[in-house]
């Protein structure tokens, strides 16, 4: 039986956003960098020059494979390849060139179960919402790609005892809320975190605050998240782990007394700080 394209939702397209801190990458430990994609921050995990010992987590932004690939190159050698592509979820944003990379790399890619209709086309996201107020970058968000995209069986289930493939010593969290299946990564050797969408460290909807890239701690970017009261618990779930360093999917990374001082105080007034005064789907957790 011949296997199913691959394929994008009809709506991927370019965006045309940009941060200052496009093409740039941090070193957040010796086998952590992050590097930012336009507006949206992948990051690789393993030691440099170990072409076949390091993961991809999550996949930028619609039409940048090629610059995902170079930078890959660049930490870990010509022709390297990672073990697997893991996502925290499948907004547009993080599996933009996700598609390009299977075919470069031939390699599988793991998600949350709940995450994996959203990557096999069979269910789309809900409608970004605009209303939730913010700045330029919320109301860009219609704009934005939401269909299914289909990734057939190259999506695989995460496995069931939190162990994240090609991450020895790292699990993952299932941390929901700004979507149903959206993971968060935590090593406790170190406790450094990858925290996907679960936390950002930049006031995501304002566009302003995206080019400047002026960090502030926030809840998941509003106009995406649908789940409330789910996307609190799963802040109060990473604070407890006391992180040491987090990569967040937009912002710059994290560190230190400043990290654990920002997710404290995000907890403690996550409805004034992260929840909007209205929107679609804001629920009874503001009120």
């Amino acid at each position: 039986m011949m296997e199913k394209e691959m394929a994008y939702g009809t709506d991927y397209k370019y965006i045309p956003a940009t941060s200052i801190e496009s093409g740039r990458g941090h070193e957040v430990a010796s086998d952590i960098f992050c590097q930012t994609i336009q507006i949206v921050n992948i990051c690789f995990v393993g030691h440099p020059n170990h072409q076949d010992k390091w993961v991809l987590v999550d996949a930028g932004m619609p039409k940048s494979a090629d610059d995902i690939i170079s930078a890959a190159e660049e930490r870990f050698g010509r022709k390297s390849r990672p073990q697997a592509i893991v996502l925290t979820h499948g907004h547009f944003d993080h599996v933009g060139a996700i598609i390009e990379l299977i075919n470069h790399w031939k390699v599988p890619v793991y998600a949350h179960e709940l995450e994996l209709p959203y990557l096999t086309g069979k269910l789309e996201y809900p409608e970004p919402d605009p209303s939730v107020g913010g700045g330029l970058v919320a109301r860009m968000s219609p704009i934005f790609p939401n269909e299914p995209i289909d990734l057939g069986n190259h999506a695989k289930q995460l496995p069931s005892d939190g162990s994240v493939p090609g991450m020895p010593g790292w699990h993952w969290i299932h941390t929901p809320g700004h979507t149903p299946g959206h993971i968060s990564l935590f090593r406790e050797g170190d406790r450094s975190l990858i925290a996907g969408d679960a936390f950002v460290t930049v006031k995501q909807e304002s566009l302003y605050k995206v080019i400047t890239q002026e960090q502030e701690i926030s809840g998941p970017p509003k106009y995406f998240t649908t789940d409330w009261q789910a996307a609190k618990e799963s802040v109060a779930k990473l604070e407890a782990l006391m992180p040491s360093a987090a990569v967040t999917g937009h912002g710059m990374p994290m560190e230190g007394q400043i990290l654990l001082d920002s997710l404290q105080q995000l907890v403690s007034e996550f409805d004034r700080i992260a929840v909007p005064d209205h929107g679609i789907y804001v629920d009874e957790v503001k009120h």
